[in-house]
């Protein structure tokens, strides 16, 4: 099977494609991945040497599913299993649908209440060496630009300086 038809499988809900896509990237980790799909429910069974750390790979399931968007998957369960055991040492259920309905539920609210980010910079100088007021902008400005580069969706809102103190306020 070529990349694409894996994609355009699983995305189908093919649980031999979407066992294919879990493994290629849990196998060189020791885990082996089993997936039936049945009834709108998808049934994963990990196994390895050791017990298989389920808070990790539950939420490794859950954002690779979602990412796949297999509209067909409605409920997931997964198991985690020492090989050659007779049963589970763990298992957990979740709704994939509810899952997607609580993460548009928070992007609205995020995009309904902005949250406002402020930020003081306080810089003193000496005027004997020249500083100026677009000294202290810059600075301040390049300052900013360095604490908010690991944020995304920000915008200036209001940016004073005043006598050596740059007040910028960022929403986002």
């Amino acid at each position: 099977m070529t990349q694409p038809n894996i994609l355009k499988l699983a995305k189908q809900g093919d649980a031999e494609a979407i066992a294919f896509l879990m493994n290629r990237h849990l196998y060189p980790k020791g885990i082996a991945a089993k997936v039936i799909f049945q009834d709108a429910c998808l049934e994963v069974m990990l196994e390895s040497a050791e017990v298989p750390n389920q808070q990790i790979l539950v939420a490794f399931i859950r954002k690779g599913l979602t990412a796949l968007g297999a509209t067909s998957v409605e409920r997931v369960k997964v198991f985690g299993q020492q090989t050659d055991k007779n049963f589970p040492d763990w298992s957990q259920e979740f709704d994939l649908g509810i899952a997607e309905a609580q993460l548009e539920a928070v992007d609205n609210e995020f995009a309904s209440n902005p949250q406002l980010l402020t930020i003081c910079i306080n810089l003193s100088g000496d005027t004997a060496q020249g500083l100026t007021n677009q000294d202290f902008e810059f600075i301040a400005n390049q300052i900013s630009t360095d604490i908010l580069s690991s944020c995304s969706d920000v915008f200036i809102q209001k940016v004073s300086i005043t006598n050596g103190s740059s007040v910028i306020t960022k929403e986002r």
